[in-house]
């Protein structure tokens, strides 16, 4: 676990060596804040609440999180780098958990960069907190998911933009089918199976403070899934 962490800050001080780092602390405040305040009409509704600001975390994370993993090994094998990890004394699940720690330790301080909207929200009237702090547990299950999925997508290419693309593109189909589904036309059984792995539509219940089961399950199986997946890909270019 030590080498893990020890990978884990790695990945966290690199990132600060680039823009990234800061685009991301920057964006994520920025655009959640706009959104609810400006563009989301809270003050028109005149309740305390976020289910709003909630609602619209999937959305940002869409660009966010691919953001945030493009260059994680994507640059590490533009650059050559890749095989001087493989030389060090590291197993491939600790690379695979290190990286990804890395990741969800920038999402959680972009996150944490948020807190003024909801302190905002209990400056101007009464705020449940319950909801609010499943609602950010939630917004850690979702954003590991898709740092998850963004790591297996930079692994698999040396070009940092197109495993940005590539992650857009994933996430944009595993997040807005409960939107599309009112004006697209599919049978009843293709509507079940595209909520049933909509991301935003499994996070609406984890945002509300209802922390059901099949949602743990499913955000844990998808973390998983997505860094067994990595771990394949850099074993088999190890090997190699």
């Amino acid at each position: 676990m030590r080498r893990v962490l020890l990978l884990a800050r790695r990945e966290c001080a690199s990132a600060f060596d680039s823009p990234i780092a800061y685009v991301v602390l920057a964006t994520l405040p920025v655009l959640t804040a706009l959104f609810f305040f400006v563009l989301g009409g809270f003050f028109a509704g005149g309740t305390a609440d976020l289910r709003a600001f909630f609602a619209l975390l999937p959305l940002v994370l869409i660009l966010i999180a691919p953001a945030i993993t493009m260059r994680m090994w994507a640059e590490e094998r533009r650059s050559g780098t890749e095989e001087l990890l493989f030389s060090y004394p590291f197993r491939v699940c600790e690379l695979v958990l290190g990286k990804w720690l890395g990741a969800v330790a920038l999402l959680a301080l972009a996150l944490l960069a948020t807190a003024l909207v909801p302190l905002t929200v209990f400056w101007l009237g009464p705020l449940d907190w319950g909801p609010v702090i499943g609602g950010y547990l939630g917004a850690l299950l979702l954003g590991g998911a898709c740092l998850a999925a963004g790591l297996f997508l930079s692994a698999v290419t040396a070009n940092q933009i197109v495993a940005w693309l590539l992650g857009v593109l994933l996430l944009a189909a595993l997040n807005l089918p409960s939107l599309l589904l009112p004006f697209v036309p599919v049978s009843s059984g293709a509507a079940r199976v595209l909520l049933a792995v909509d991301q935003r539509e499994r996070f609406q219940g984890l945002a509300r403070g209802v922390l059901a089961f099949g949602d743990l399950v499913y955000f844990v199986g998808f973390t998983a899934l997505f860094l067994c997946l990595m771990g394949l890909v850099l074993e088999n270019r190890r090997f190699r």
